[in-house]
């Protein structure tokens, strides 16, 4: 089983004006000591993300272990560890039949029937949100809460990753409910190495 930190970065391409702006904020969250940190485009082509990709990698070098959001071929062709995959992404087997068995799965869910089932793939962590309410997807499922949180902790023994609208304030509330790791954006933008560096002072 895997171990996950307490601080998940999540970089979204969708916040940053330009491919500079987005490796300032990498390089910042690397310096407040993220160790692990996931891509996610949704918008851009696929020659876009993979040099996003590649740059990130280049940069990150073997400092932080690197996902990539939906895209196992990306993925693959980034060198990055692993792939995160949503509820209308490729199933969780046929990604792991691509990434093989020594990289990273991680399945989105967000409701306890999702959880039962990503608990019997191989995924290596379960995430399960949004907690809060959260600005960061235009069409966000249905808040969870705390609760949610609870209930999945009872469905899975996989590492779980909390996701949606987690801050500096609530994120103890957020791992004291049963989550093994914080995956945050909005909170890490204004300031990544301050943010994070806050994030792992509130979480020890």
């Amino acid at each position: 089983m895997i171990c996950l930190p307490r601080l998940y970065a999540i970089v979204d391409s969708s916040c940053f004006p330009n491919s500079g702006s987005l490796l300032e904020f990498v390089e910042g969250l690397m310096s407040g000591g993220v160790t692990l940190l996931q891509y996610r485009n949704k918008t851009d082509s696929a020659r876009v993300m993979l040099q996003h990709a590649r740059d990130i990698r280049k940069l990150v070098g073997h400092h932080a272990k690197l996902i990539m959001n939906d895209r196992a071929d990306l993925c693959l062709a980034a060198r990055f560890e692993g792939v995160h995959v949503g509820q209308d992404d490729l199933s969780a087997d046929s990604v792991r039949a691509l990434i093989g068995d020594s990289r990273w799965l991680g399945v989105s869910t967000h409701n306890p029937a999702q959880i039962a089932e990503a608990d019997k793939t191989s995924a290596n962590y379960v995430a399960i949100g949004p907690v809060f309410a959260t600005s960061s997807k235009e069409k966000p499922d249905p808040v969870v809460g705390l609760d949610g949180i609870r209930l999945a902790r009872s469905l899975t023994e996989k590492p779980l990753v909390a996701i949606g609208g987690i801050t500096h304030y609530n994120a103890p509330e957020v791992i004291g409910a049963g989550a093994d790791s914080v995956a945050v954006i909005s909170s890490l933008l204004r300031s990544p190495r301050k943010s994070a560096e806050e994030f792992f002072r509130i979480l020890r």
